[in-house]
């Protein structure tokens, strides 16, 4: 077995991405074409989740009682968020179209893309490639869009993001 190194930003993302298929069978090259992200980065990723128990190798199905817990009380510790400068870019955490009405905030918060059509301030995300796998994923997107909040909301904004991602989480329901 592989000694485990800690987890890096791209398995979160990898995660997500096999709860949301995980009524497909799914392949390490599927995964890689849909996120963007190398195939050797996909398999090294699997391997840090399964020896963190997040992840069972032999069925890649998410131990999604124990990703939500580290969602609600690593993610904004390991990967914080930080802001950045105002640019292009496509909106994220509560700035995102299905979450704007949910939350308290109204500052607007985007990834920097340079295709982008909203204007905000940015914060960078949890792997370069999510801007490019968020448009042709809108369930990643949101998905993405709540770790956000999770990442720099306050803590009521925080609350509400970790109940929908359980609500995600414990249903095959699309959201």
């Amino acid at each position: 077995m592989k000694e485990h190194k800690g987890m890096r930003p791209q398995d979160i993302v990898v995660l997500l991405k096999l709860i949301i298929d995980s009524d497909q069978e799914i392949r390490i090259k599927d995964l890689s074409s849909k996120l963007y992200i190398s195939a050797s980065e996909v398999s090294e990723s699997l391997n840090r989740s399964a020896i963190s128990g997040l992840l069972n190798p032999q069925n890649r199905s998410v131990n999604r009682e124990a990703f939500l817990k580290f969602l609600e009380f690593g993610l904004p510790y390991v990967f914080p968020a930080q802001l950045g400068p105002v640019m292009q870019g496509m909106y994220t955490a509560h700035s995102e179209s299905s979450l704007y009405l949910s939350f308290s905030t109204e500052e607007k918060l985007v990834w920097a893309d340079n295709q982008g059509k909203e204007r905000g301030q940015t914060i960078l995300p949890l792997y370069p490639s999510v801007v490019k796998a968020v448009k042709k994923d809108r369930i990643l997107y949101k998905l993405l869009a709540l770790c956000d909040i999770i990442r720099i909301g306050n803590s009521s904004d925080k609350n509400k993001a970790i109940w929908q991602l359980r609500e995600v989480f414990q249903s095959k329901v699309s959201i």
